[in-house]
């Protein structure tokens, strides 16, 4: 059997059936969350900018933001024949990339939308079982529908598999 690779971008989310990988590129201040289903083998994957579409006005794009995508993505991989009792979660971004004299709480956006992504995942009864979060570098994630690991390499930094 081929794997399907594929490539999520900004904003974007995506659930796939084993055997496949699924990579997200430039993870900074955004959270890359990834799900899964260990015995059906199906993953997901949302590549999540922002961390609640109601402090915007232009939040048509749902898989862009924390309360939105993480929904997205439940549905997706129940669709698939993904048992939302048995999905797990992984996930890394939330870099502060810049560094501002402000101590101002927008300014934060990468442990925001790391926070944001916990919370919706409490609220769904996700278990987070993994994290790779923080920090003032960018990441480029790989998951995998074989066995659930989530490869995250960084520059700089090395790889990291959780």
């Amino acid at each position: 059997m081929t794997v399907q690779v594929t490539k999520i971008g900004m904003a974007e989310v995506c659930a796939a059936k084993d055997p496949a990988i699924l990579i997200t590129l430039g993870l900074g201040s955004c959270v890359g969350i990834c799900l899964y289903d260990h015995i059906k083998k199906i993953v997901g994957m949302a590549h999540i900018m922002l961390p609640s579409s109601t402090e915007i006005k232009n939040n048509g794009n749902k898989a862009k933001f924390a309360d939105t995508a993480i929904e997205m993505l439940i549905l997706d991989m129940v669709g698939l024949g993904a048992d939302r009792n048995r999905i797990t979660a992984k996930m890394a971004g939330g870099a502060q990339m810049f560094a501002f004299k402000s101590s101002n709480e927008l300014m934060r956006i990468g442990e925001r939308n790391a926070e944001a992504v916990r919370k919706e995942l409490k609220r769904h009864r996700i278990e987070l079982i993994a994290e790779d979060v923080g920090g003032n570098y960018g990441r480029t994630i790989e998951f995998s529908s074989e066995n659930g690991e989530l490869n995250i390499k960084t520059i700089g930094h090395g790889i990291n598999v959780i």
